[in-house]
């Protein structure tokens, strides 16, 4: 999966689990300050990603820094991906 790819999917999860158009977000976008998102939503942008992408995530697996940004959380993704596939 392509890195603007992987973005556009984590930008569809968190609209679904917010309920509310999101769009427009740069790697850069806090997740928890600009669009706060809450433990809740975390799980279902989680479960969400999981279903788009094929693999599966350990919630308890998370740090908050591989939440702080779409960036980040775009990296844990891509890394889980890579795990998943065998690769690194």
């Amino acid at each position: 999966m392509e890195r603007q790819e992987l973005l556009l999917t984590i930008e569809n999860a968190l609209s679904e689990v917010l309920e509310r158009p999101v769009s427009g977000l740069t790697e850069e976008t806090a997740l928890f300050d600009e669009l706060q998102l809450t433990s809740i939503a975390v799980l279902g942008m989680l479960m969400s990603v999981e279903e788009a992408t094929g693999i599966s995530v350990d919630p308890e697996g998370l740090d908050i820094d591989d939440l702080r940004t779409l960036g980040s959380f775009a990296d844990y993704v891509e890394a889980a991906i890579r795990k998943e596939e065998g690769t690194s």
